[in-house]
């Protein structure tokens, strides 16, 4: 019996010894592949998972080259008087080889289905890259990483032909349980092969079970609630984890301002953009895709341009003619992402304290969370989890974050783009009440032009990667200047306009002739108005007054759309000049009107634009 258990005892040593080198073999060398970016990823990824595809026989006939006699590694070993092969360190390595490229695929596949935000972000917070890999990293690939050790296990155990090849079968020293099987039916030895079959059809099933109930369980449950107490220690912990000091670069006594003057390359377009700015919030506009969010990036260290100047309060956080280039953890950046990026697998207190300063004694850590807590209306939620919270509530601790890392600049990425139209007003009048408070620069990055105009008093409006109007809210929407930025700030009027007298142009598209008081561009190419701005009288004695007919409408809860054609009644609901919005009320006594209307391009509110 002694005998016949000496199989299993030398397949249980050989699998654990390889899973435990697999596994951390596999990780590194996961996280390595994760970050490379070299023109041989492809082959590098086919050699180290060549054991998956290859006959077991092929693959220990390769091991038997190299550890052999006359193999490279084997000679190197020979001059030290140590022979590998035939022996139980040749089960280990085969073992080790066949069952690597399951923990590294699991591994890698595990890495790859982080949310990259989250490493951003954490970088952003101080976090150096090697904090990221145990606090990120792997805690949130643990369902993974327990899979493919637990398959790196049961591929271990089972491995026959490579290990034949190198280890050969040698009783009470090679052989395991595979190949004791093979021998003992070869043998007719049936019963003991049965045996064998059994404890091995166990031990398989068992890690399979194994492998399905725990990664399931892990990505299911939710964490268990802990002590107030718990959660404030591990907060503790947190940040006593040694950290990188800042590099202690000269910084003048400057005033809060930030400094923007940066090219980069795009596929589309080249990022061109310059632009100085306050304390006081800078709202970016623009279309999908016109450079917005690389802007941010940009100035948070998560992507390098191809040469320019940030400088933030004086600090020089790039210049490419100095070769500087700040680390995101350097950089004091604070950054709301569109999905907020919370750590999934820590607390809201746990979350908040992630930036804060390592030098902070357990009570300052107490009462910053909960400062910050209050400050965004949180307060006593510090022990609940991310996946616990609304979406506004996960909004308002990321804002939370970010402020208790200190950061000399807020860049907000469309905060409120994932929250319906109830919870956007709440949480904006919350962001407003913040930032009155936060002595930094601020950039806001939005698509609602009514947020932007609420949120911020300057405006930035960006197009492919230029910057084509910059100033104050009111004279971005009142005087834009050319067709590109009344278009993103909201106007649906224009017309293809030429100059016909002093102080008077037709516009061609609306088949009319229009008085204006503004100076006349030499490069007019356009005239717009917005269509709240349309007026209706009920006499044609005011300039640039015209009979209009209904083409069609459309309404919205509170306001009408009117689509109207100037000087005849329209053919279709597609034949219109102009777009006009009125509230309700005005529509209820407007449409008692009889055909035609009388509409007023007013003077004051014309806009003639350039492309």
């Amino acid at each position: 019996m002694l005998n016949d258990l000496t199989p299993i005892w030398i397949s249980l040593k050989t699998a654990t010894t390889a899973t435990v080198i697999t596994f951390f073999l596999g990780i590194v060398a996961a996280r390595w592949m994760l970050g490379y970016r070299g023109k041989f990823k492809g082959l590098i990824e086919g050699v180290l998972t060549a054991p998956l595809v290859l006959p077991p026989t092929v693959v220990g006939f390769l091991l038997l080259l190299l550890f052999g006699k006359n193999g490279f590694i084997g000679q190197i070993l020979a001059q030290f008087g140590l022979t590998v092969i035939f022996s139980w360190y040749a089960t280990v390595i085969a073992s080790t080889v066949v069952a690597f490229p399951l923990m590294y695929k699991t591994a890698l596949g595990a890495f790859k289905q982080i949310d990259r935000n989250l490493f951003a972000c954490a970088r952003t917070l101080g976090a150096t890259e090697t904090r990221i890999f145990w606090q990120i990293m792997l805690p949130l690939a643990k369902p993974g990483l327990i899979a493919g050790t637990l398959l790196a296990f049961a591929r271990a155990l089972g491995e026959f032909g490579a290990t034949l090849m190198l280890a050969g079968s040698i009783p009470g020293k090679t052989e395991t349980i595979p190949i004791a099987i093979f021998f003992a039916a070869e043998g007719g030895q049936m019963e003991r092969a049965l045996w064998l079959v059994i404890i091995m059809l166990a031990i398989s099933l068992g890690v399979i079970t194994a492998v399905n109930y725990g990664t399931e369980n892990k990505i299911n449950r939710k964490p268990k609630p802990r002590s107030r107490a718990c959660y404030v220690s591990k907060v503790k912990w947190n940040l006593s984890v040694k950290r990188p000091k800042p590099i202690d670069y000269p910084v003048p006594k400057a005033k809060i301002e930030l400094i923007v003057d940066i090219q980069k390359q795009l596929p589309g377009f080249l990022l061109d953009i310059s632009f100085q700015t306050d304390q006081t919030p800078l709202g970016l506009l623009g279309g999908s895709g016109a450079g917005k969010s690389l802007i941010l990036r940009c100035i948070a260290g998560l992507d390098t341009p191809d040469k320019g100047l940030i400088v933030l309060n004086g600090k020089v956080l790039f210049d490419s003619q100095k070769n500087i280039n700040l680390p995101p953890c350097d950089r004091a950046c604070g950054i709301l992402f569109q999905n907020y990026a919370l750590f999934p697998h820590l607390s809201v207190a746990e979350n908040i304290a992630f930036g804060m300063p390592g030098s902070k004694s357990y009570r300052e850590i107490k009462q910053e969370i909960e400062r910050q807590l209050i400050a965004v209306d949180l307060a006593g939620m510090g022990d609940r989890y991310p996946a616990e919270l609304s979406g506004g509530q996960q909004q308002r601790v990321a804002l939370a974050r970010a402020k208790a890392s200190q950061p000399g600049i807020m860049l907000l990425d469309e905060p409120f783009s994932a929250l319906d139209t109830y919870l956007r007003d709440k949480q904006e009048k919350l962001l407003r009440n913040n930032l009155i408070k936060y002595q930094g620069v601020t950039l806001f990055i939005t698509h609602n032009l009514e947020e932007a105009y609420r949120v911020c008093p300057n405006l930035l409006v960006v197009d492919r990667g230029k910057a084509i109007a910059n100033g104050t809210k009111q004279d971005v929407f009142e005087h834009p200047g050319n067709f590109r930025t009344a278009q993103i700030t909201g106007c649906k009027n224009f017309s293809r306009a030429v100059v016909i007298g002093d102080r008077q142009i037709r516009a061609i598209d609306w088949n009319c002739n229009l008085e204006v008081i503004e100076s006349i561009p030499e490069s007019l190419e356009y005239v717009g108005i917005r269509a709240h701005q349309l007026i209706f009288p009920k006499t044609d004695n005011e300039p640039n007054t015209f009979p209009c007919w209904l083409a069609t409408i459309s309404e919205t809860q509170h306001r009408m759309t009117l689509y109207l054609k100037l000087n005849q009644p329209a053919n279709n609901p597609e034949d219109y000049h102009l777009q006009a919005e009125v509230f309700k009320d005005k529509w209820m006594v407007l449409k008692e009107r009889h055909f035609p209307w009388k509409l007023q391009i007013n003077v004051l509110q014309i806009m003639l634009l350039k492309t």
